[in-house]
């Protein structure tokens, strides 16, 4: 299923960025894939996370038809509507789908962190995010001190970003 959602993702996305859109999303897959592999999470918050993280920029495109960028907030305020759009052909019970909408609905929050699957999540996105946007060593390592939680994001960010 998850690489039915991927898909749908893929064809959902359009506009003027959807080449960068696209190859955002299916890194931060990645990773959060990893991540969550690694720590060990278990299989209902595992697919919980791999689906937030293939739908989390959901709201870019319209972000920027809308409003002419997608700020996180933007993001986090028009995500949940369409992810709910996107997710209702696929047999996904509704607290499944709500979890969905809340990690997208939250994915550039970084306090009152829920759980490991939102934990991930912003770990994911940012290890992609810092390359993509070239954060500066000083920004990584800010980060990596006030949020980085597990084991393994940490280490694929030390790595990554030679800390």
């Amino acid at each position: 299923m998850i690489e039915e959602i991927e898909k749908a993702m893929i064809l959902y996305t359009k506009g003027n960025k959807i080449k960068h859109d696209m190859a955002h999303f299916l890194k931060v897959h990645q990773y959060a894939r990893l991540i969550g592999r690694l720590e060990h999470l278990e299989k209902r918050e595992q697919d919980i996370l791999e689906v937030s993280a293939i739908v989390h920029d959901i709201a870019c495109p319209m972000c920027r038809e809308k409003y002419g960028h997608c700020a996180g907030n933007l993001q986090e305020k028009e995500g949940p509507a369409l992810v709910k759009e996107v997710l209702k052909g696929f047999p996904l019970d509704h607290a499944f789908v709500e979890r969905v909408c809340y990690l997208v609905g939250h994915h550039h929050t970084y306090q009152d962190i829920d759980g490991l699957d939102y934990q991930i999540l912003l770990e994911a996105d940012f290890l992609v995010n810092a390359d993509e946007s070239n954060l500066k060593k000083e920004a990584i390592e800010k980060m990596k001190i006030n949020v980085f939680k597990t084991k393994t994001g940490k280490e694929l960010l030390n790595h990554i970003y030679e800390l």
